[in-house]
């Protein structure tokens, strides 16, 4: 039986087999006019069928981006439901970031009602944020891919649900970042923030707004430790500055519409499923790949400190701001009587320096650094960062209880274990 080569080509070089089935397609080309003719409806053809699976494929990607539609609806309803009593239903934003997918996981673990948004830019690698997304998909977390710059598509949620509290974690993050793409912080940090507090200020009822200030925003303040009281009006970064307008802004959607606000700002915040781009982050990947890391230091060559605050203490306090949060009082978009607007520091209170930071790391990969210092550049860092936690100890009873030997070591481990060194990572809580 001839083979598929011998079907196609001829056996012979130069010579073509012409059977009489073959005789009879020759003769109905033989005239040029005909022939033509041919030609032309095969190029028909092939350009209208080559039209149409273009428009095939731009159809399925269209509605393999979209959102919406009854099984889509289903999805959310199902992820924001309640599971115990005096529960609530908590739309968050940045759901596959750091810190959001940990906020996610401890709502859940408690019986709230969790429906996630996240744009998956590629600030940094989107596979680990999609890694997080698998984990909260396990937990039966629904997370909804869209920007928070969609109007239609925040509206559409908030048709959906009801939500009683929205957790804002969704930001573009990064001091040293913004020299490259400024845009990409006012796009986030502003344009974002603005299009939330719009959707929210219209729903009804109205939802309690916590959200992800920064420590940040103390700038080039030199008082220790930073208190929510000082002054914050000299920034040292654009990212400082979009996260301190953001105080101004949800300060004016609570004063005209009624809105509860809590601001919260981070100190540092380090451990499992952490930022790449941060510093504990990348001197871990450094230092195992026998790779040189870059120690900023001061002036006079003084070491830079930072609070670095474990990611569980900064759930804890992300819980009790939302249980605390008190109800917004607005209706239609119009207010009816003052609403709770309150900025927490959420720190660890025991500053420790970057050189200290470096030595813990190598006790737990057992592996020595090639160091480098180098004198801080005017990237917009600051020196030193210490939380004044005494306001949020107060109002809901905030206590970190990890310190930075402790969380480094659980942060080595899955970061081992994530990357392969180890066994399948899993979620240190």
């Amino acid at each position: 039986m001839p083979s598929i080569e011998d079907e196609l080509f001829p056996s012979t070089p130069g010579k073509f087999k012409i059977d009489r089935s073959n005789r009879q397609l020759h003769r109905c080309f033989a005239s040029t006019s005909t022939m033509f003719l041919w030609a032309l409806f095969l190029i028909a053809l092939t350009a209208s069928y080559l039209s149409f699976q273009s428009f095939v494929d731009s159809g399925s990607r269209y509605l393999t981006a979209s959102w919406g539609g009854i099984q889509w609806e289903k999805q959310v309803r199902t992820s924001a439901q309640i599971h115990r009593s005096g529960g609530i239903s908590v739309l968050v934003t940045g759901a596959t970031g750091f810190v959001g997918s940990h906020v996610s996981l401890a709502l859940r673990k408690r019986g709230d009602g969790v429906v996630g948004l996240d744009n998956f830019n590629n600030y940094y690698d989107p596979s680990l944020k999609r890694a997080r997304r698998s984990l909260l998909s396990s937990r039966g977390i629904f997370v909804v891919e869209g920007d928070l710059n969609d109007a239609k598509l925040l509206a559409k949620l908030f048709d959906v649900v009801a939500f009683t509290h929205v957790m804002h974690l969704a930001a573009q993050a990064g001091v040293r970042y913004a020299l490259e793409n400024p845009q990409s912080y006012v796009h986030s940090n502003i344009a974002g923030l603005v299009n939330l507090l719009e959707t929210c200020k219209s729903a009804n009822p109205q939802p309690a707004i916590v959200w992800a200030s920064s420590s940040s925003v103390y700038g080039l303040n030199e008082k220790v430790p930073f208190s929510e009281s000082d002054r914050t009006d000299q920034p040292a970064s654009l990212y400082a500055a979009t996260k301190k307008a953001g105080e101004e802004i949800t300060h004016t959607y609570n004063h005209i519409y009624g809105l509860a606000i809590t601001g919260l700002r981070f100190f540092t915040v380090y451990g499992p499923w952490g930022r790449p781009d941060m510093a504990y982050f990348s001197f871990t990947r450094n230092i195992l790949q026998g790779k040189p890391i870059t120690i900023y230091r001061g002036k006079n060559r003084v070491d830079l400190a930072r609070d670095f605050t474990y990611i569980d203490d900064i759930v804890k306090g992300c819980l009790g701001s939302l249980d605390s949060s008190g109800k917004s009082t607005g209706s239609g978009g119009k207010k009816r009587r003052s609403a709770p607007y309150r900025i927490f520091n959420l720190g660890n209170t025991s500053p420790v320096t970057v050189p200290i930071l470096v030595d813990i790391l190598e006790k737990h990969l057992k592996v020595k650094a090639k160091r480098n210092f180098v004198e801080m550049p005017g990237n917009g860092d600051v020196p030193f960062t210490h939380a004044n936690i005494s306001s949020a100890r107060k109002e809901f009873g905030y206590k970190p209880t990890t310190d930075l030997e402790t969380g480094l070591r659980k942060f080595v481990r899955w970061y081992l274990s994530y990357y392969g060194y180890n066994t399948k990572a899993k979620l240190v809580h």
